[in-house]
């Protein structure tokens, strides 16, 4: 049961069916309420006991302070058809996150999340929860640049606000998240303080509000393929920032493998993995080179990303997702740059 008393009202447009209104037109709607959660039972039943009779799919985000392995959880952002729900993990604690585990760690309920990295990250050392069955819309929005015969530049991931800008998906300006992101630049602590203002309750509603819109319409538009490749690609992001070795992966849900039949369709798909690379101390500017020209001529080199964890860290680790032999190719091309000569 939510709680009775909404903070603020925010409009979640999402269309009706592919090709639905567009979150402009859907404006003129009855919005929605928006609820600070600082208790289990202010949730909605259906997302603390998920159920595959009852499957839902949710916008998701996270909020915090430098939000990574060591940084501080804030705000956990929950977007319904009918409500969006602001879990104060500050004045939740413990209690909130493990209550909200099974939902975050379900197969029975879509998590809708634009970069899914350093908020599974955030979760899994701080509070123990493997993120799990997510749809990304950075990833999905890639797949279907790909599927039309676009491909993206080397290390261009398109931002959130892009991704809302864009016309054919929601052709919205988003001018407050670089606002907010200028508060959070001149004090990194925005996200701690109680009582939330109009300012943070509103911003942390927008991050999610138009998530599920999205989803109707990423998924009207990506094949077979690329819906594995999703979900796929998903699972292991999720995962790649949280395992530091390969003993690590047994502690985390298997990756859907290929469909049956994508395998009668497609003689040339083949199974994605995770690697992770330790990187010697004192190598990591040679694997990267220059401005960044090494580490780029790798990515031309193979059809796989390559992550490094930068300034948040892991330092000295590299993470590579992507086709086998593709994978197996960086990692030769990798191991050799960290020789010494």
């Amino acid at each position: 049961m939510a709680s009775s008393s909404p903070t603020q009202l925010a409009h979640v447009p999402i269309p009706p069916e592919p090709g639905g209104r567009s979150p402009a037109q859907e404006a003129n709607e009855p919005p929605v309420p928006i609820y600070i959660v600082t208790d289990p039972y202010q949730l909605p039943a259906d997302f603390l006991n998920p159920s595959p009779e009852k499957k839902l799919v949710i916008g998701f985000d996270c909020e915090g302070v430098d939000l990574c392995r060591h940084g501080k959880l804030c705000i956990m952002q929950i977007a319904f058809s009918n409500a969006i729900y602001l879990v104060d993990v500050i004045e939740g604690g413990e209690v909130i996150m493990k209550a909200c585990k099974p939902a975050l760690e379900s197969n029975y309920i879509t998590k809708v999340i634009h970069d899914c990295k350093r908020d599974s990250e955030a979760l899994y050392f701080q509070f123990g929860i493997r993120l799990h069955n997510v749809v990304d819309t950075q990833i999905a929005y890639s797949l279907i640049e790909e599927q039309e015969g676009r491909r993206r530049p080397l290390d261009d991931y398109i931002s959130f606000v892009s991704l809302l800008a864009d016309p054919r998906y929601c052709g919205i300006s988003y001018e407050e998240k670089e606002e907010v992101r200028v508060l959070m630049r001149q004090d990194p602590k925005f996200w701690t303080y109680r009582p939330m203002t109009e300012l943070m309750i509103r911003a942390a509603a927008d991050d999610v509000r138009f998530l599920l819109y999205l989803y109707h319409k990423m998924m009207g538009k990506l094949n077979q393929r690329s819906l594995w490749h999703l979900a796929v690609r998903g699972a292991l992001y999720c995962r790649c920032l949280c395992c530091m070795n390969d003993a690590d992966f047994a502690d985390w849900p298997t990756v859907p493998p290929i469909p049956d039949n994508l395998k009668s369709e497609d003689q040339c798909l083949e199974e994605e993995i995770l690697s992770v690379l330790d990187v010697p101390p004192g190598k990591m500017g040679r694997v990267i080179g220059r401005k960044g020209a090494s580490i780029l001529a790798i990515k031309e080199a193979c059809n796989a990303e390559i992550l490094i964890g930068g300034a948040k860290g892991p330092p000295d680790k590299i993470f590579v997702i992507g086709p086998v032999r593709e994978v197996r190719k960086a990692e030769a091309i990798l191991r050799g740059r960290m020789i010494d000569y």
